[in-house]
């Protein structure tokens, strides 16, 4: 058994997720799910990333103040994540005293160890708005590619890094004027320090998506620059270092701490404060991250640098499964033009488990992913219902009608039987060397291929014809395809969980199975199943 500690990259709370950013969590929460039922010791935690100035933006929008504003889409959130049957170990939040006596702590240790200087620093200034623009607060062109509405930290159209004084035709997002230019004086990371241990991890992790890793690798050819700790934001972690009592420490330098501040919350509400290092302190252990291929830098170099730089022998990250971006009807999600799908109003279109299985099926694993309203409703009505559905529910009604809700006993298997048998017997390996191999979206189709197989079983067999002539071969039909049910609802146990307690429960089995009872020939002649019911159902989107 092995130790794992699976994160999902935080959902920034200046708004409800998007389809885009909620994957990230369905993914680890799969993952997770998976590796319990395969007897892996596991942690599974991530939270609201609060601060920053997106989050003060938007609550100047609305009249209140940012703690207003996140504590009612933290709330909010956690309210939707059990909608949707997602769990985490620990499900916090950046404003959580132990995140924050952390961050300053690990920060002050940073500093200590001598990897932090103080440089005077030209920023933007709003004179209208008296305030310095940081980084989200000021908004222009990219310098490399021109898009017109880059922020003052990322460019949204190519992905690079910046500086707000790099932007061209620079604006103050809440006025819209000019900025002037002012000195201020901050505390910076020295991040070229560790250019050489980063290119060694980086290198050396075979484990690695190859996008993750050749967009880390081009950074560290391209030559690591010092980056600004601190901000002069209000709303954030108060800096750590002695004369920086009014700057507030920069969002992406604590938010990826949070990976570690939410294993010791967990640790600490369970009554045994020191066990989080027991995952972060082993070298064996497997620290694996679902994120978004534009958080990659952060999770593979600067997140690294600070565990690097705290002289603790914590795990590095060992998988950051990287996805590519999901677009809405081929644009790219924007909360203010209205283009996308959130995760509050998707559940008033279809169930939690519905969407589960459509985003892990268009999982943009290797490419960008086109999310339409057709291509939903053909994967819940086609795949989801007419196969795995039709499947199970045909296969459970057959033996409730004709079989007294006994399952029957099996004899004389002929060839197409057979494989049946071994279908059951080796799919868990096949599926699970898809997993481990984080091909979620792979994974879950191949389960939905052997329901598909299921259903040219009986279609080929035609039990509902065969039992006139033939009731022995008829009873052997229906007990492999019964075992092929049960092989089927454990293995969707990680993907669709409330489905799969419904098929356990149609199959009247109480006990708790694992991963590899999914290839054992498990229920017993004479066994009795509940009455079937349908598990799914077809959907019409209305969308004009």
């Amino acid at each position: 058994m092995g130790k794992w500690i699976i994160n999902s990259a935080w959902p920034y709370v200046n708004s409800v997720p998007h389809l885009g950013t909620f994957i990230h969590l369905l993914s680890a929460d799969v993952y997770a799910r998976y590796l319990r039922l395969r007897g892996e010791e596991v942690i599974a935690v991530t939270g609201s990333d609060e601060h920053g100035t997106p989050i003060e933006i938007e609550a100047i929008k609305r009249g209140i103040s940012p703690r207003q504003l996140t504590d009612e889409i933290h709330k909010h959130i956690c309210e939707l994540l059990a909608a949707y049957n997602i769990r985490f170990d620990n499900y916090t939040r950046t404003e959580s005293p132990v995140h924050i006596k952390y961050t300053q702590e690990l920060l002050r240790q940073v500093y200590d160890n001598g990897h932090v200087y103080t440089q005077n620093v030209t920023l933007p200034y709003c004179q209208k708005d008296e305030r310095f623009l940081p980084d989200r607060f000021v908004q222009g062109t990219c310098p490399h590619c021109n898009f017109e509405d880059a922020r003052g930290d990322q460019c949204d159209a190519c992905g690079r890094v910046l500086d707000p004084l790099e932007l061209l035709n620079p604006r103050c997002v809440f006025c819209g004027s000019t900025p002037l230019v002012r000195t201020s004086k901050h505390w910076f990371f020295d991040l070229p320090k560790f250019r050489d241990k980063l290119q060694l991890i980086v290198q050396n992790n075979k484990n690695l998506p190859e996008n993750a890793r050749n967009f880390s690798l081009r950074w560290l050819e391209e030559g690591l620059k010092p980056r600004a700790l601190t901000r002069d934001n209000k709303w954030g972690i108060p800096a750590p270092f002695p004369g920086a009592e009014d700057k507030t420490i920069y969002v992406w330098f604590e938010a990826v701490l949070g990976y570690v501040s939410a294993s010791i919350e967990w640790a600490e509400q369970n009554g045994k404060p020191e066990a989080w290092k027991d995952f972060w302190f082993d070298p064996s252990t497997r620290n694996v991250h679902f994120i978004g291929k534009d958080n990659i830098p952060f999770h593979t170099i600067i997140f690294p640098s600070l565990l690097l730089a705290s002289n603790q022998p914590y795990v590095m990250p060992w998988q950051v499964s990287s996805t590519e971006f999901i677009l809405f009807e081929g644009q790219k999600f924007s909360k203010s033009k209205k283009i996308g799908v959130w995760i509050d109003d998707a559940l008033k279109i279809a169930p939690g488990e519905y969407w589960r299985y459509v985003l892990i099926a268009i999982r943009p694993e290797a490419r960008d992913a086109n999310f339409t309203w057709r291509d939903f409703e053909s994967h819940v009505n086609s795949e989801l219902n007419d196969v795995l559905g039709n499947f199970i529910h045909r296969t459970l009604t057959f033996i409730n009608n004709s079989f007294g809700s006994t399952i029957p006993e099996a004899q004389n298997l002929d060839e197409t039987d057979e494989k049946i048998v071994n279908l059951i017997t080796n799919s868990p390996a096949k599926i699970a060397a898809l997993l481990d191999n984080f091909e979620l979206r792979n994974g879950l189709a191949a389960i939905i291929d052997i329901a598909r197989t299921g259903n040219q079983y009986l279609s080929e067999r035609e039990p509902w014809h065969l039992i006139k002539t033939d009731r022995e071969k008829t009873a052997t039909t229906l007990h492999l395809a019964s075992q092929l049910v049960r092989s089927i609802g454990v293995m969707l146990t990680p993907f669709l969980p409330e489905t799969s307690d419904r098929i356990q429960n149609q199959l009247n089995l109480r006990e708790k199975q694992n991963w590899e009872d999914a290839g054992k020939m498990t229920l017993k002649a004479g066994h009795v199943i509940n009455k079937s019911e349908p598990l799914f159902h077809k959907i019409l989107v209305n969308k004009t």
